[in-house]
């Protein structure tokens, strides 16, 4: 009985070995130590609960401590993972995204109960998600709706406003799991371009499948605009296109543009060609009174270069100062907003291809002081040069394979369009 046991264990591992079946079927997390006699499938411990709970249809098995039957083995190996995605999930749209271990957890009971079911591509979604405050952090119900005709996904601060608080064009509209960094397992970071600047909004739901299925919805209204701006393409093009999480993402020191600067510690994303930097990782902060005496007292101390305030809020500002009250301390919300807006980043750099004069190397020159971290990373664009420092050796390594990454890949004819117009801030 024993050795028949072992020949049982070392089918299990060999079939556990092949391609496909050493990632959770559900989630995707590696190494999965339990299967689903009736599905043919490996799963994690994790899943493995949810497929207890629907013993109809799934009964879950131990590959470590469980006894197996040998048809069992045999079922698992005319099965498994590649079989049964092929089988369950032919039909699926093409843009629709099944959330892995790292992001959004929930027992996903639309596949069991028909009127669970969400119609992701109807093109219009409404509905309250709570989202964080600029000014104190706060999280805060708002009311949000997402229109494939308008093009847009926008909320409002109140739930019988008439106009919305901001308006993100689904042409530039990202969104990718965040549970960690905004402190909640239903976490959703949303990101869209504003007059050519990053901005970030960070949202949740307590249910789980409400947040996924906002995250389904804004994939499939991108879908729908890509499929009319690229008509030629097809689904294996546009998919990778629908949304996309970051590169890379952790603090490291940067100094100015003059280089003589000391280097402040800061909050780094490398989302695609953009390098963006903020104060912390929720772009957390207030423009305080102080400051607004210096600029008041002295705005030329204030030049308006790339990145910096524009001329017509400058105008604004010095001419009726009064517009902008003072609330606790700090100016108010609509200087914040469009002054030194903590929305948005305080600084990207655009990173091209090698070949168009980009680079990317460890250390700094030898005669840049005023920094904390030893582990220097120059990078180098047709402009300037730009300094950053790490904690770690095995942080400046990491974050240079992602620039190489960047950088062996050759630009397309939309990303020069990017760097053109692109906003080099400091």
């Amino acid at each position: 009985m024993a050795a028949d046991q072992e020949r049982i264990r070392r089918h299990l591992q060999d079939i556990l070995d092949q391609p496909g079946n050493r990632a959770c079927a559900d989630c995707g997390a590696e190494d999965p130590d339990w299967a689903s006699v009736t599905l043919g499938v490996f799963v994690c411990q994790a899943c493995s609960s949810f497929h207890r709970n629907i013993p109809h249809i799934s009964s879950i098995k131990s590959l470590l401590s469980d006894p197996w039957e040998a048809a069992e083995v045999e079922g698992l190996a005319s099965a498994g993972n590649l079989v049964a995605k092929a089988r369950y999930e032919g039909k699926i749209p093409p843009f629709y995204y099944r959330p892995g271990h790292t992001d959004c957890q929930y027992e996903r009971n639309e596949f069991v109960y028909i009127e669970k079911q969400e119609p992701y591509s109807a093109g219009y979604r409404e509905g309250f998600l709570w989202k964080r405050g600029r000014d104190n952090g706060h999280f805060l119900s708002r009311k949000f709706i997402l229109s494939e005709r308008e093009g847009v996904l926008k909320y409002f601060n109140k739930h019988d406003a008439r106009e919305p608080k901001a308006v993100m064009r689904i042409e530039t509209l990202n969104a990718t799991f965040q549970p960690a960094k905004i402190g909640h397992p239903h976490g959703l970071q949303v990101t869209y371009l504003r007059d050519k600047s990053t901005r970030n909004i960070f949202i949740y739901h307590e249910d789980g499948k409400e947040i996924v299925d906002w995250f389904n919805a804004i994939r499939a209204a991108r879908f729908h605009y890509l499929q009319v701006a690229f008509p030629g393409a097809g689904d294996t093009d546009l998919v990778p296109k629908l949304t996309r999480n970051f590169m890379m993402e952790g603090y490291m020191e940067k100094t100015g543009p003059k280089h003589t600067e000391g280097f402040k510690k800061r909050w780094f994303t490398l989302d695609d060609r953009r390098l963006m930097y903020f104060k912390d990782p929720l772009c957390s902060g207030s423009v305080s009174s102080a400051f607004r005496q210096r600029y008041l007292s002295a705005p030329a101390a204030f030049p308006q270069r790339s990145g910096s305030i524009t001329s017509a809020l400058r105008q604004r500002f010095l001419s009726a100062p009064g517009a902008f009250p003072q609330r606790s301390g700090s100016v108010s919300s609509a200087l914040r907003q469009h002054f030194l807006s903590d929305a948005f980043a305080c600084g990207e750099v655009f990173i091209g291809s090698k070949d168009s004069g980009y680079s990317a190397q460890p250390g700094l020159p030898p005669s840049v002081q005023g920094h904390h971290w030893l582990h220097g990373i120059t990078i180098l664009t047709p402009d300037r040069k730009f300094l950053f420092t790490c904690e770690t050796v095995t942080e400046q390594r990491n974050w240079i394979s992602a620039f190489h990454k960047i950088l062996n890949r050759p630009m397309k004819p939309q990303e020069y369009a990017v760097e053109a117009n692109f906003k080099h801030k400091p």
